[in-house]
């Protein structure tokens, strides 16, 4: 956060903001950041400032990939708005948002975090979230495919997965590029479990390793392979 406060007032004193109201912002989330105690809520600012934050590395990632900027949504859900490690339970405006988007959408495949042991648990939550909302749309005649991925903590291995998506050297390349566009979560991860290698690492090796393994049983020979699970 207080990377992205030093270019606050770096373009505030360039006047390319206005200054008086990023002084406000920027002495506001630099006195809380500097009294705060471990365990301590977030300040309103403080937590808003990471949302923007982590909202526009996920565009960048995305335009990394072709995609434009006006393909991201954002949902805001409430079950993440403690200020804490700790998330509340999932309730039912969190499902609202997620059915009313589906129903908006009506897509046909869903991709949904499958590393449920995520160190954080929000992964968990909100695949309950997208649960509840399929079950609800169901009635409206939208019943999409869903396919589970896995991330940086684990991998389905080859005798769960039910399809393996092979990936060219280019196409993983990009992938970590992608990667490497969420700056705040990368090189020393908040929450990065029992495994200290960066996020990058650990994607490259567990696609690699899935398709050295289908190598070695003397399946096709590919770069590397994502591995999915259909819920």
């Amino acid at each position: 956060v207080l990377r992205y406060i030093e270019v606050l007032e770096r373009l505030a004193a360039d006047e390319h903001l206005a200054r008086r109201r990023t002084d406000l912002l920027t002495d506001d989330v630099r006195a809380f950041l500097d009294a705060k105690q471990p365990g301590e809520v977030d300040s309103e600012a403080v937590q808003d400032l990471k949302r923007v934050i982590r909202e526009a590395e996920a565009v960048s990632g995305i335009e990394t990939l072709g995609l434009s900027r006006s393909d991201a949504r954002f949902l805001d859900l409430p079950f993440y708005h403690t200020g804490t490690v700790r998330k509340d339970p999932i309730g039912p405006a969190d499902v609202a948002i997620v059915r009313d988007l589906l129903l908006e959408v009506r897509p046909d495949l869903v991709l949904v975090a499958g590393d449920l042991t995520d160190p954080h648990g929000t992964h968990r939550l909100v695949k309950d979230a997208i649960d509840a909302a399929l079950v609800e749309v169901a009635g409206d005649g939208l019943e999409p495919e869903v396919w589970l991925y896995r991330g940086a903590w684990q991998e389905w291995s080859v005798t769960e997965a039910t399809w393996l998506v092979p990936l060219s050297q280019e196409e993983l390349k990009l992938k970590i590029q992608a990667i490497f566009k969420h700056q705040s979560q990368k090189d020393s991860a908040p929450f990065p479990g029992l495994d200290d290698r960066e996020f990058w690492q650990r994607v490259e090796s567990r696609n690699k390793d899935t398709a050295d393994l289908l190598d070695r049983l003397g399946l096709a020979e590919y770069f590397a392979m994502e591995a999915y699970v259909i819920a």
